[in-house]
């Protein structure tokens, strides 16, 4: 049986001012282009499906033109959610839908899901574990001893009555390792690395099933074992994501024990590239390529650049974000703000702030704001 296994679709989602719902139809068709080519069966999505638990109209209607094709084509496909989803929305229909082999599993229920699918050398096993919490498991284990993110989920294998001399294909959506922590990109990179040792899981859990299929790291990438892997996201999504190069893997499961996993490139509508230099130099027609891609600039000028969004973007309409580097910021690097708070009053302090960070004085309109601002918020008693 031939898999293609997604993850993290993040449908919906935003690349700062800019909707990226035309770039994800464009590259979910080139996947339905690759499942005809390749004579895919069956597909595999790892949580994630939406970028925010109450997606927008359009990420709605995105993922119904695709599980639609699928389902026209008689494409087995299995869903789980992640922690981006919301579990009532993204079940919603999951019952009409399971008729035409689009099944949906979303939250824990007290069991770990199994639905089966064929090939000529008879069934696979595909167990769904949708994102979960040592809270929620706990629930429904309560003679066991459930602290950790890795409890949870062996706690749910455990109570699961598995033949391993059978054909199983996991899927889940969390933070898995091997010996070595896995490459973190994106927008989880932030939440993962904050939660520390408590939401990480040991791919050892998982070394019995035949194929693993991982979500909620952007990052292609196998851990532990080459059987358990991250899919990645189908775009870049983030300026960690910059330089990656973004695929789809199409898993080829035989006889038990044959499993063939190949990487598929993947070619975005446009690409999200991040330029550093002069801006004379970034913007001198020679140096000009591919204006459409989202831009992440850094500037080494020393001089700040007045309306400088609106300069990049007359070249690279698609400018997501602009910052700079340069002597002053690399001062910054090590500025301590208590040298500027000691003993003085908080007009004095913004003021000496904004000398540190843009290198001139704050002219009195700016100063008004700061000021209102802060006494909307309660830093000061606008009163004094």
């Amino acid at each position: 049986m031939r898999m293609i296994h997604l993850g993290d679709l993040h449908l919906g989602k935003n690349l700062g001012e800019y909707s990226l719902i035309d770039d994800q139809k464009y590259i979910l068709d080139q996947i339905l282009d690759i499942i005809r080519d390749r004579e895919v069966q069956a597909v595999i999505i790892a949580g994630d499906v939406y970028d925010r638990s109450i997606p927008t109209e359009a990420a709605v209607n995105l993922l119904d033109y695709f599980i639609s094709e699928l389902a026209d084509r008689e494409i087995g496909t299995y869903i789980i959610s992640g922690n981006h989803d919301s579990d009532s929305r993204l079940e919603y229909g999951s019952r009409l839908f399971s008729s035409r082999e689009i099944h949906i599993v979303s939250g824990f229920g007290g069991e770990l899901i199994k639905r089966t699918a064929r090939d000529e050398f008879g069934k696979i096993n595909i167990y769904m574990l949708p994102f979960v919490k040592a809270s929620q498991v706990r629930h429904y284990y309560p003679e066991s001893r459930i602290e950790t993110y890795e409890d949870a989920v062996r706690a749910v294998i455990e109570h699961t009555d598995i033949d391993y001399d059978a054909r199983n294909v996991l899927v889940a959506h969390q933070f898995v390792e091997g010996n070595t922590d896995p490459k973190i990109a994106g927008s989880e990179g932030a939440s993962v690395q904050n939660v520390g040792l408590i939401e990480k899981i040991s791919s050892e859990i998982f070394r019995k099933f035949d194929y693993v299929a991982l979500g909620h790291l952007h990052s292609s990438q196998s851990v532990g074992y080459e059987h358990i892997r991250y899919s990645g996201s189908m775009l870049k999504y983030s300026l960690a994501e910059a330089e990656s190069d973004k695929s789809v893997p199409l898993i080829s499961i035989g006889e038990k024990g044959n499993v063939e996993i190949e990487l598929i490139p993947l070619k975005p509508q446009k690409d999200l590239r991040h330029i550093t230099g002069r801006l004379q130099q970034l913007l001198s027609p020679e140096n000009i390529e591919d204006p459409e891609d989202y831009m992440y600039v850094t500037l080494t000028n020393e001089e700040m650049i007045n309306d400088v969004m609106g300069i990049v973007q007359q070249y690279y309409p698609n400018t997501v974000k602009i910052d700079y580097q340069n002597s002053h910021t690399k001062e910054l690097e090590n500025f301590d703000i208590g040298e500027i708070i000691i003993d003085k009053p908080f007009e004095e302090i913004i003021a000496d702030f904004y000398m540190k960070i843009y290198g001139k004085e704050i002219s009195d309109e700016e100063l008004d704001v700061m000021m209102s601002v802060a006494g909307e918020a309660g830093v000061i008693n606008e009163a004094d």
